[in-house]
């Protein structure tokens, strides 16, 4: 119980990586995810604290401010280095992706390359073959996956302030969570108008926004394995999926993205809504961030080539039920 007392403060302290998938190491650890659980429970505060327009709007805004910086930067930038920036703006959005309560920036990419180097096999940190709940969130709360993966996040090992808001997460989102419960005391002081308070700025705001905005980011890991289509033909289970896109801001086309994981796009077509993507175009154009890398016109080529192996099959199919049914 120290142990895991310690480890609520600072998340490196006595953390000794599992080196295999073990019963013991799968095992949900109950009292070390106390947080994780109580995040949960104080959903249900919605209905003694009310709620206002203006907790919704903060709510919305809240969750995409740190989804675009999950998707952007703990993605796109810690884990695949699909583009450049300053190491001010790396601060910035790394501080506010931290803000979600996804555990600490270098621990999240550390796994997510461990992802991408044994999908879907028995050594994937959340593979779909150990089943929906154990990759939805069953991964994350068990010993084998709670130490930070140095080993394969060196490359940003050199930058102090990344290190502090690995070990310290926790302390950044009780700050966030401290914060946000004293603006909406204040504003139901400065503002009764808005009808919002402290407690339920804090609920809708951070509680539920967080909730929503931590299950909306493990769908990649489950039902993006799971329900979807496959434009590329993969070694592992990964879908492409429209709902999942939109709710990630284009995270769901994770069939694409395993396919060529080097590009900072991931809707790969026009079609492919992808507004990560759209949000860093913009930014590039203000010289906040730079060198975002395209997709390779041989993507492209070899997506046309199963496209029409998929049609011809598909007609194939068709000429023989014909077939059948006119005899």
């Amino acid at each position: 119980m120290l142990n895991s007392l310690m480890r609520w403060v600072d998340s490196w302290s006595m953390s000794v990586q599992a080196e295999t998938i073990t019963a013991e190491s799968t095992q949900i650890q109950w009292f070390r995810i106390l947080p994780f659980i109580l995040l949960h429970l104080a959903c249900l505060a919605g209905f003694w604290v009310g709620v206002s327009w203006f907790a919704i709007g903060f709510m919305l805004v809240f969750y995409l401010i740190r989804m675009f910086s999950i998707t952007a930067f703990f993605h796109r930038y810690l884990s695949h280095k699909t583009f450049q920036t300053s190491r001010v703006m790396q601060f910035i959005f790394v501080l506010l992706g931290t803000m979600s309560a996804q555990r600490g920036p270098l621990w999240w990419s550390a796994h997510h390359r461990y992802h991408h180097r044994y999908t879907d096999t028995l050594q994937d940190p959340h593979s779909s073959t150990h089943g929906f709940w154990y990759s939805h969130v069953g991964w994350f709360l068990n010993e084998y996956n709670f130490a930070t993966r140095k080993e394969v996040i060196k490359d940003w090992l050199k930058y102090p302030e990344l290190i502090w808001l690995d070990r310290f997460s926790l302390i950044v989102v009780l700050l966030t969570a401290s914060g946000i419960y004293a603006l909406g005391e204040w504003l139901a002081l400065s503002y009764p108008q808005l009808g919002t308070s402290g407690l339920q700025l804090l609920v809708w705001g951070f509680v539920i926004s967080t909730v929503l905005l931590t299950h909306a980011t493990l769908c990649i890991n489950s039902l993006a394995h799971h329900y979807g289509s496959r434009d590329f033909e993969t070694e592992d289970q990964s879908r492409n999926n429209l709902f999942l896109s939109i709710i990630t801001l284009g995270e769901g086309w994770h069939n694409n993205h395993h396919y060529y994981a080097g590009s900072t796009r991931q809707g790969f077509y026009w079609w492919q809504i992808d507004m990560t993507y759209y949000i860093l175009k913009i930014m590039s154009w203000f010289g906040l961030v730079w060198g975002l890398k395209p997709i390779p016109s041989r993507v492209y080529e070899i997506s046309k080539i199963a496209q029409a192996r998929k049609q011809k099959k598909a007609a194939k199919k068709g000429a023989q039920n014909i077939q059948s049914g006119e005899s």
